[in-house]
C-alpha cells in the first residue's frame, strides 16, 4: 500500500453550512506540504433551489429502515445533473483553480469512474404505508475506478468528484454524496476520510455541541447510528463502509470554520476507528 498512505479523501456537504472558500484554502497548503487529497462532493441544497425555480420541487422518500434520499425519477435526474455535477462541481473546480491548484473535476459516469447498480425498486413509508417506486434513477456503488484516480493524483490533478454513478446499461444515477466518498476513500485505501458538515461532529444529545463524541470505536458504530439524526445517519453509514474498506480512520468535522481540513485532521471532531490506540 505504499504510496497511498497520504491520500485524504474530503466529503464537502451541499451548500448549507459549509464554507467551500475555508476548505480550498486550507487544501492548498496540505498540498503544498506534499499531501494528496480528493474532493467529493453534494449539492442537495443547489438540487433543491433549482428544482423548484424550474417548478419541479424535490419530493423526499424515507426507506422502512429510515433513511431519506431524494426520489429521483428522470426529470429530476436531470435537474441534479445541472446543479450538482454543472454549477457545484464547476464553481468548486474554479475555486480551487483560481488558488493555482489543478484541480480536475469530473463525476462517475466519466471512465466509469463510479459504477452502481440501478435499483429496481424502492421501497418509501408515505403515512405509515408501503409503497414501491419503480422509476427512481438512484443507485449503490459496486466498483471505484481507482486506477483512473491515482493516474490523475500520480500526474499532479487534484480530483473533485460529484456524486453521479453510471449504471452497468451506462445510465446516470444519482448517489450518496457521503456513501460515494466512502467507495472513493475505500478504493484508494485512503489514510483518512473527512466527513465535513455544518455541524462539529456526532452529538449523544443533538444539537446540543457540549455533547460531542470526540472519539468512536468501530464497536459502538451501530449504538451511534441509532442515536444519530437526519442526515447523520448516512455519514455513520458511510464511516463503517469505508472502515470495512481499509481506510484507517473517519473523522466527521466542522466545515464552517478556518482551516477546516486540518482542524479535522488534528483530531478535532467525531474520530472514527477500528480501535483507538492504532
Amino acid at each position: 500500500m505504499t504510496g497511498h498512505t497520504s491520500i485524504t479523501v474530503v466529503k464537502l456537504g451541499g451548500t448549507e453550512g459549509v464554507d467551500f472558500s475555508a476548505i480550498c484554502k486550507d487544501a492548498v497548503e496540505l498540498l503544498n506540504q506534499g499531501k494528496k487529497l480528493v474532493f467529493v462532493h453534494g449539492g442537495s441544497a443547489e438540487a433543491n433551489a433549482l428544482g423548484e425555480g424550474l417548478g419541479m420541487p424535490p419530493k423526499m422518500i424515507t426507506s422502512p429502515s429510515g433513511y431519506t434520499s431524494r426520489y429521483t425519477d428522470r426529470k429530476t435526474l436531470e435537474i441534479f445533473l445541472m446543479a450538482v455535477n454543472g454549477k457545484v462541481n464547476s464553481l468548486l473546480t474554479e475555486q480551487l483553480q483560481m488558488l493555482g491548484v489543478n484541480a480536475f473535476g469530473l463525476c462517475g459516469l466519466g471512465g466509469k469512474l463510479m459504477q452502481a447498480t440501478r435499483k429496481e425498486s424502492v421501497q418509501s413509508i408515505e403515512n405509515g404505508k408501503r409503497k414501491i417506486i419503480r422509476d427512481d434513477y438512484t443507485g449503490k456503488i459496486d466498483r471505484v475506478n481507482s486506477e483512473l484516480l491515482m493516474m490523475l493524483l500520480d500526474a499532479g490533478y487534484m480530483p473533485v468528484i460529484a456524486p453521479v454513478a453510471v449504471s452497468e446499461k451506462g445510465e446516470a444515477l444519482n448517489v450518496d454524496a457521503d456513501r460515494a466518498a466512502a467507495m472513493v476513500a475505500s478504493a484508494l485505501k485512503a489514510e483518512n476520510l473527512l466527513l465535513l458538515t455544518a455541524v462539529p461532529g456526532l452529538m449523544k444529545n443533538f444539537p446540543d455541541e457540549s455533547t460531542l463524541i470526540r472519539q468512536l470505536p468501530m464497536n459502538q458504530l451501530s449504538a451511534a447510528s441509532e442515536a444519530a439524526q437526519g442526515r447523520m445517519k448516512k455519514k455513520v453509514l458511510g464511516a463503517e463502509e469505508a472502515l470495512n474498506g481499509g481506510v484507517s480512520r473517519v473523522i466527521i468535522a466542522a466545515g464552517r470554520i478556518e482551516n477546516p481540513i486540518s482542524n479535522a485532521l488534528a483530531g478535532n471532531g467525531t474520530v472514527i476507528q477500528w480501535t483507538l490506540n492504532k
